[in-house]
C-alpha cells in the first residue's frame, strides 16, 4: 500500500514541524503549501533547529507548492488528509473553507484543523458535509525566524480527535482521527495522542487563550509582568477564566477544579514570554480574536451566561483589529448607511 497523502496548508513553524514529523514516521508523503517562504524553500530547502530532532539542514518534504492544488483537474492525486495550520481569522477573507476547497475530495479527504479556538469546524460542516473533520490541539512550540528557517523549542505535542460532522458516521470520523495519529506517530515516540473528548480539550485551551492572549495584547505586556502586578490577574484574567468555565458548563463540558491555577501558572516566569496574539499585534499582524474571544462570548449569549469581562475585552480587541485592518487597507474607515453615530 502506498504512503498516505497529506497536504499541509500553512507551512510556517507548526506546519513545518508537522511536515517533518509526518515524513519522518515513514508512512506519509507531504505536499507543503508555502507562499512567502516558497522560493527560499525550493532553492535551499528548510533549516530546522529542533529541540526534538536536532539540527536539520536543507530538508524538503515530498512536494512544495505555492498554492493549494486543484484536485478536480485530475493532474494531482486526491489527498487522504489536509492539515490546516494557518492562523484562523474568519473576519478576513479567504476563509479556511475557501482556501482548502480546491484540494478537498468529497467523501474521501479528512480535514485536520490544527488551529486554536472553538466552533472552528462549523463553517467546514456547511461546506464539506461528507468529509471527516478532525481536531488537533497543538502545544508544540515552533516559529519561523526567517524564510524557511524554523526554531522548534517545544516538543511536538498534540491532542487529536474527531469533530462531529452530522452526515459523516461518528465511527468513520473517529477512525480517520485514529488513523491520522497512527500515521503521524507510528512508533509511539511522540506526544501525539488520540483523545476522543475534543470539546473538553478545546474549552480548556480557551480558558488560557481567551484570557491571557487578549489581555497581554491590550497591555502589550509579558505574562510574568502580568502575574507580578497581581491586579491584572485578579481583575481581568480570573474573571474571564471563570466566565469560560461557566460557558463551557452550559455546553456540557466540565473543566478541571484547579483551572485558575493551571491557567495563571502555565508559563515560565523567567523568559519574558508574550502569548502569540500579543506577538501578532506587536508585529502589526491580524489577530485570531473571533475564535478565541468572539465565539466564547457568542456561546455565552446563546446560553444566557453572564460574561461581562469577556464582552468588554472583545470590544477592545475588535477595535485593535479594526486599526490593523485599516493599516493593511482591508477596512476603509467610513460611515456606513444607517450608522447612528455619524
Amino acid at each position: 500500500m502506498g504512503k498516505t497523502r497529506v497536504l499541509i496548508v500553512g507551512t510556517g513553524g507548526i506546519g513545518t514541524v508537522s511536515a517533518f514529523s509526518l515524513e519522518n514516521g515513514g508512512q506519509a508523503e507531504v505536499t507543503a503549501v508555502m507562499r512567502s517562504n516558497y522560493d527560499a524553500a525550493v532553492k535551499n530547502g528548510i533549516d530546522i533547529d529542533s529541540v526534538q530532532y536536532g539540527q536539520i539542514k536543507a530538508w524538503k518534504p515530498t512536494a512544495i507548492v505555492n498554492s493549494v492544488p486543484d484536485v478536480s483537474k485530475g493532474d494531482v492525486a486526491p489527498f487522504d488528509y489536509i492539515l490546516v495550520t494557518t492562523k484562523n481569522i474568519p473576519d478576513v477573507p479567504p476563509t479556511v473553507a475557501d482556501l482548502i476547497a480546491p484540494a478537498v475530495t468529497p467523501g474521501k479527504t479528512a480535514i485536520v484543523l490544527s488551529q486554536n479556538g472553538i466552533n472552528i469546524e462549523k463553517p467546514l460542516i456547511l461546506r464539506f458535509p461528507t468529509n471527516p473533520l478532525i481536531s488537533s490541539v497543538a502545544y508544540t512550540g515552533a516559529t519561523e525566524t526567517a524564510l524557511a528557517k524554523i526554531y522548534h523549542d517545544d516538543d511536538d505535542c498534540q491532542k487529536i480527535g474527531a469533530f462531529t460532522n452530522p452526515q459523516v458516521p461518528q465511527e468513520v470520523a473517529d477512525e480517520a482521527a485514529k488513523r491520522y495519529v497512527e500515521i503521524y506517530n507510528p512508533e509511539g515516540k511522540l506526544d501525539v495522542l488520540y483523545v476522543p473528548e475534543v470539546d473538553k480539550v478545546r474549552w480548556r485551551k480557551i480558558a488560557y487563550n481567551g484570557s491571557m492572549n487578549p489581555i497581554a495584547s491590550i497591555l502589550r505586556m509579558d505574562v510574568a509582568h502580568m502575574r507580578m502586578s497581581r491586579h491584572i490577574i485578579d481583575d481581568l484574567i480570573v474573571p474571564i477564566v471563570l466566565e469560560v468555565r461557566a460557558i463551557a458548563a452550559a455546553n456540557g463540558v466540565t473543566l478541571q477544579d484547579d483551572l485558575i491555577h493551571a491557567v495563571t501558572h502555565q508559563d515560565p516566569t523567567d523568559t519574558g514570554f508574550k502569548p502569540s496574539m500579543c506577538q501578532d499585534f506587536e508585529k502589526g499582524n491580524l489577530m485570531e480574536i473571533e475564535n478565541l474571544v468572539g465565539e466564547p462570548l457568542r456561546e455565552a449569549e446563546k446560553a444566557n451566561v453572564p460574561a461581562p469581562t469577556l464582552k468588554i475585552v472583545y470590544g477592545i480587541m475588535k477595535g485593535l483589529q479594526a486599526k490593523i485592518k485599516a493599516e493593511k487597507g482591508i477596512w476603509e474607515p467610513k460611515f456606513e448607511p444607517g450608522n447612528p453615530y455619524e
